[in-house]
């Protein structure tokens, strides 16, 4: 069963169709098996929509303006484990709190048209509102047959003007221990589009503070603006992180490399768990480069080459008004054993 639903007044009269009906699987699922199992609840009153296997939630779609882009938090295994950073929806002991606008699984850009959509978040002062871009939600629709979550929303620069409406497919899949988001995102341009070259992108995931690389000394990372954050040493008890990227790199040496996929891998509560990323070979900028942090922050960047190279390369990429922008990728999150390069390309595109 398809259901729709648009942000406004068409909102009220099917949100009781969408409730009612989610809990059950559809008897159109049996065309899919690997998805039969896959079913949404959307909760208006906390604008999310809930994505379960069975009785399991994996994810929530949230479309909350205070992260003011909408996300999919938390990212969890199919053993139980979350493996995204609870701040700031719902912080953890221990954990981190620097990067507010690190919120879950999120898709943005740091200069679209001259505005920072990556970097907006309620720290940002009033006089300074006027440099950062929004995401804003318009509808979703849900396809439980193909595990399918549709959504539409509007890139909007600070005066209101839409610059981009995207269009992006979520599909869910699982098989075995591993968890799959296969994501479709096309950007249609309402106005000439300039993505400028800029390390603040792309498809981003803050991590667990288990898949966290352990820090021995206090670090501080500037955006593109020029903007300073310091990220604290804590207690490295139970940090076990470990990137491994296709081209055999390994740890905090991923960073500003280029790759096919990146596996983070980790143990946390004594299980070993892993997310892993996939660049598709049809975008734009492929393979792309890693924005991956130890600290927590794993980003695909395939728009910012300009840094990750030192230089050597640069991309400026832009959309014609009326035009369009696809990219694809896959995110794997699984439990039970450490993701391998022989693991990772079975499971790649």
């Amino acid at each position: 069963m398809i259901k729709k639903i648009v942000f406004g007044m068409a909102l009220l009269a099917l949100v009781s169709s969408c409730n009612s009906s989610a809990k059950k699987n559809s008897t159109d699922q049996k065309s899919n098996p690997m998805n039969a199992a896959v079913h949404f609840v959307h909760d208006s009153e906390n604008k999310k929509v809930a994505v379960y296997f069975g009785d399991q939630l994996f994810t929530n779609y949230l479309y909350v303006e205070d992260y003011y882009k909408p996300v999919l938090h938390p990212l969890i295994t199919k053993s139980g484990q979350s493996l995204t950073r609870g701040y700031p929806i719902e912080p953890q002991p221990n954990e981190r709190v620097d990067h507010p606008h690190h919120v879950g699984y999120w898709l943005n850009y740091g200069d679209v048209n001259g505005y920072d959509f990556w970097n907006h978040s309620d720290a940002i002062p009033a006089d300074k509102k006027e440099g950062y871009g929004t995401v804003f939600p318009v509808s979703f629709e849900v396809d439980e047959a193909k595990g399918k979550l549709s959504i539409v929303t509007e890139w909007k620069a600070p005066d209101g003007t839409v610059l981009i409406e995207e269009h992006t497919d979520f599909v869910f899949s699982e098989k075995d221990n591993h968890r799959f988001i296969d994501r479709t995102s096309t950007l249609h341009a309402k106005e000439e589009v300039s993505l400028t070259d800029n390390k603040e992108g792309f498809l981003g995931i803050r991590v667990s503070r288990a898949l966290e690389h352990p820090s021995t000394k206090p670090e501080i990372f500037t955006d593109a603006n020029g903007i300073p954050s310091e990220v604290k040493v804590l207690n490295n008890e139970g940090v076990t992180g470990q990137y491994l990227s296709s081209e055999g790199i390994k740890g905090d040496d991923v960073w500003g490399t280029r790759g096919k996929w990146v596996a983070l891998n980790g143990i946390q509560n004594g299980e070993a768990v892993a997310i892993t990323i996939y660049d598709h070979p049809e975008n734009l900028g492929y393979p792309t480069y890693w924005h991956a942090r130890g600290y927590g922050l794993f980003a695909a960047n395939p728009l910012g080459q300009k840094i990750f190279s030192e230089g050597a390369l640069e991309l400026n990429a832009s959309i014609p008004k009326g035009e369009k922008l696809t990219f694809k990728f896959r995110v794997m999150i699984s439990d039970g054993a450490a993701v391998d390069v022989a693991l990772a390309n079975q499971n790649g595109y």
